[in-house]
């Protein structure tokens, strides 16, 4: 008996042995694997992708395509203009500044070759323009208080040949009719006083504005025509390096096509303010001075600014005149804005500033939105620089080619002496 629980306990302990050896084996293949893991690097798996692209038509995954690239353009386009319309007391001071110097540069390089500093011509033309419009402000006052007597008596007689053309021409109206509208026009001015002395301030306070504005854009014509250069080459040199050659190129694209706008655009305003001139003097209208200049400064607008600054040509012809002699003058702006469109803006304008007229009309349209007539006034030379940068661009890149491959990169950022002028 003593014999078998020996064998029972040496069983035993065998077994204890043989499970603390294997316990012993696990545990040091868990250590092992252990430092293995901490001596490699993890790997990652990889695998197919679970991700399908969505099974739609191509015509619609185009769509989609063109769709939020056309979002992200659209609303950039409205951040600018939104920024444009709220900056406008500093932005179309500027813009003025930049048309007034496409303009005159000529006058101030010309000085800079007889040997006079830049920055002396510049003052000068300057000073010279500013004299300029102080004559010309300073004779068309004169002008309308000396035929202001005159206009007075030949309203009253204009208004007496009005009454009598309805009375007696092809309206037929009865004296009581005549008197009740003339009546309605004195109550509806009179009950509209308030608003008339709200709109009175409301000027005060765009009057403000606007000599503030001339003050900025006189600096500002300034400082291009003295630093211009200067000023373009810093402009580049925010662009990248690889772009800067293009950008120098197309902004001297922009300027000479700006500067044939403004050349081209005074030379078709005064040639309409002359025509325009022509038929009042010969229609006896008076105030044909005063009438001249209104017609210079509105045919900037191109299409539609002769047009519409003539129209005070035919009023005052029709106060001081009579219906008969307006319509000879509407007949006389009409032959002029007629000439205008199909001769000197034609030939005048060029390829550089070939707009097709409905993007002319549209871009005065949006002007006048954002800014009023002042934009109407930029919209359209902005427009044409910005077209013939496109054209630029679009002629020095070819089909499937990288629009930066093969610029110059240009390490200190150096433009020309002077954008093209």
């Amino acid at each position: 008996m003593a014999k078998g629980t020996g064998n029972r306990l040496t069983g035993s302990t065998g077994r204890l042995r043989r499970e603390r050896e294997r316990v012993a084996q696990q545990w040091a293949e868990v250590r092992a694997e252990i430092r293995e893991r901490e001596v490699r690097e993890p790997e990652i798996a990889a695998g197919p992708s679970n991700f399908s692209r969505a099974q739609v038509p191509w015509g619609l995954d185009l769509a989609a395509a063109w769709s939020w690239r056309f979002l992200v353009i659209a609303a950039a386009g409205l951040a600018i203009l939104w920024t444009l319309r709220t900056f406008a007391v500093v932005t179309m001071p500027l813009a003025i500044a930049l048309l007034v110097t496409a303009l005159v540069t000529p006058a101030v390089s010309f000085q800079q070759r007889l040997g006079i500093p830049r920055p002396l011509a510049a003052i000068g033309v300057v000073i010279t323009g500013i004299g300029l419009i102080a004559l010309l402000i300073t004779f068309v006052s004169q002008q309308v208080i000396d035929g202001f007597s005159d206009l007075t008596t030949q309203v009253v007689d204009g208004l007496e040949k009005i009454r009598t053309w309805l009375r007696e021409g092809p309206l037929q109206a009865s004296d009581s009719q005549i008197n009740d509208v003339i009546r309605e026009v004195q109550r509806t001015l009179t009950d509209s006083n308030q608003e008339l002395v709200k709109r009175a301030t409301e000027v005060g306070t765009t009057l403000g504005h606007v000599v503030a504005g001339a003050f900025l854009a006189l600096f500002a014509t300034y400082f291009f025509l003295a630093d211009g250069a200067r000023i373009w080459a810093w402009v580049v040199r925010l662009f990248p390096r690889a772009a800067r050659g293009r950008a120098d190129t197309s902004g001297r694209i922009a300027w000479r096509s700006l500067t044939q706008f403004v050349r081209a655009t005074v030379l078709v305003a005064a040639v309409d303010s002359v025509g325009i001139m022509i038929a009042a003097a010969i229609l006896d209208v008076p105030l044909v001075s005063a009438i001249g200049v209104v017609v210079f400064l509105g045919a900037f607008i191109p299409i539609i600014g002769a047009f519409l600054s003539g129209s005070v040509a035919v009023l005052v012809a029709l106060v001081a005149q009579g219906p008969v002699v307006a319509l000879l003058m509407l007949l006389g702006v009409l032959v002029v804005q007629q000439i205008e469109s199909h001769i000197l803006q034609p030939f005048l304008m060029g390829r550089f500033v070939s707009v097709h007229p409905l993007g002319v009309l549209v871009a005065i349209g949006t002007g006048v939105l954002v800014a009023g007539v002042a934009g109407a006034l930029v919209a359209v030379p902005l427009v044409a620089a910005v077209n013939a940068v496109a054209l630029h661009l679009a002629s020095q890149t070819e089909v499937g080619e990288d629009p930066l491959e093969g610029t110059v990169d240009d390490d200190d950022g150096a433009v020309g002496d002077e954008v093209d002028r």
